[in-house]
């Protein structure tokens, strides 16, 4: 057999231990928040057919999909977001209850360059509420990504609010309003913050042809803020309602408690073209131009793509791995494992049953049990092993022990040490 050279896709990563850890600690307390909002999980396939993700992420998102024909010829892409699979449930399965609140956390894969803080697979958490018009449901989005955020004990972050109706009241006023055209504009400015202005007036000229009159309103508005939005900046009787909506939600956050962690910032686009209104993205204090880590906003018009029936929908989604490398660049990131509670030795072949038995009854009483794997080693190889993975106690379970029906548990970092009938082990264990 010739030997093959072992290597991944750029873009995509082997998760390491050190790296699984954290990750693995970080999407249980994802899961966590998520359901004492009172989401429910749902779980959809890798692969769609490729008309179903058609026409919802603009050209530039298509650009990324991860597109081929499968064994039978059919045309069929892994899933770029978990937005438009959600879409697809819901039009097929109408008998789910409304408002409808789903999580799923599950990895996407987009054929985009490699960064930093950028893969082309990756694990996203959504939470998202279907079947509601209320802005209520907006603030619960926004209310969900702070307690994630919390609850991973992130504290520099800024959550960035605006609405597309905002946006749609600058094209008006400046006279864009084919939608093509007004979605090429969009994703231009959602680009400001990363590239900054000259970047961004210079592509509007040179690849939208805009004239200096509309670059210069758009300057002015991106300059703004939402106290000094006017008429004479975008046309009111299209915007209002979305300047509504984003000060009822700095209102309902002042109320919470949470205002200083909201910005309006009249540059997020949001580039996807199925963002109606409310739009956010969050971002890292201390990490200047490394992206986002969480997204979302209200896609009203997408669920009618699947149906002819019209579905308003609000989702938040956590880049789980973008966050993890932003955590690393800021130091803040605990890779150690949670070590066992419990080593047990086993002294020859004869004992094995007994450690085994031993370690079930502790891991029976909530415990973490390792078992030592070569039966016959000397105990101070055993306990030498016990050290480096750092376990609270040492049980020994030797011939004696094991004629007696007894243990001896040993605390490695005080030396102290008890001997127990293993009948009382477990509940010895509970109580510790």
């Amino acid at each position: 057999m010739s030997r093959v050279e072992p290597r991944v896709l750029k873009g995509f990563r082997d998760y390491l231990p050190d790296t699984m850890v954290p990750r693995e600690r970080m999407l249980r307390t994802v899961t966590r928040v998520f359901e004492q909002f009172g989401f429910l999980p749902l779980a959809t396939p890798a692969i769609e057919y490729t008309e179903v993700l058609l026409g919802k992420y603009g050209r530039e998102g298509e650009k990324l999909l991860y597109r081929f024909p499968d064994n039978g010829g059919r045309d069929v892409s892994l899933r770029y977001d978990l937005t438009v699979p959600l879409a697809r449930v819901i039009a097929q399965y109408p008998e789910l209850p409304r408002p409808f609140r789903r999580y799923q956390i599950a990895p996407v894969w987009r054929a985009e360059k490699p960064g930093r803080g950028r893969f082309r697979e990756f694990v996203q958490c959504d939470a998202d509420v279907v079947g509601s018009t209320s802005l209520m449901a907006d603030f619960e989005c926004v209310q969900v990504a702070v307690a994630v955020l919390g609850a991973l004990e992130v504290d520099d972050f800024t959550i960035r609010l605006n609405d597309r109706r905002v946006l749609d009241g600058l094209m008006a006023r400046i006279g864009i309003r084919e939608p093509k055209v007004v979605q090429d504009v969009l994703r231009v400015i959602d680009k400001l913050p990363k590239l900054g202005w000259p970047a961004v007036d210079a592509e509007l000229e040179s690849a939208l042809s805009l004239d200096t009159a509309a670059r210069a309103a758009i300057q002015r508005f991106l300059d703004g803020t939402l106290e000094s939005i006017d008429g004479d900046v975008v046309d009111l009787a299209v915007a209002e309602p979305g300047l509504a909506s984003l000060r009822q939600l700095l209102s309902w956050a002042e109320a919470l408690g949470v205002r200083e962690r909201l910005a309006v910032d009249l540059s997020i686009a949001r580039g996807l073209d199925y963002y109606t209104s409310t739009i956010y993205e969050t971002f890292l204090g201390g990490l200047p131009g490394f992206g986002s880590v969480m997204s979302g906003g209200r896609y009203d018009g997408l669920m009618g793509t699947f149906s002819a029936q019209s579905v308003p929908a609000v989702g938040i989604s956590l880049g789980v791995d973008r966050l993890l490398a932003g955590l690393v660049e800021l130091g803040r990131l605990d890779a150690a494992p949670t070590p066992p509670d419990v080593y047990v030795t086993v002294f020859d072949e004869a004992g094995v049953a007994y450690a085994q038995r031993v370690g079930a009854i502790a891991r029976a009483a909530g415990r973490i049990a390792q078992v030592h794997l070569e039966p016959g080693q000397k105990l101070g190889k055993q306990f030498q092993a016990a050290t480096r993975v750092k376990a609270r106690w040492v049980v020994v379970a030797g011939p004696g022990e094991r004629d007696a029906q007894q243990v001896a548990v040993k605390h490695l970092d005080t030396g102290s040490q008890v001997t127990l009938g293993i009948a009382e082990l477990g509940a010895w264990l509970a109580s510790q």
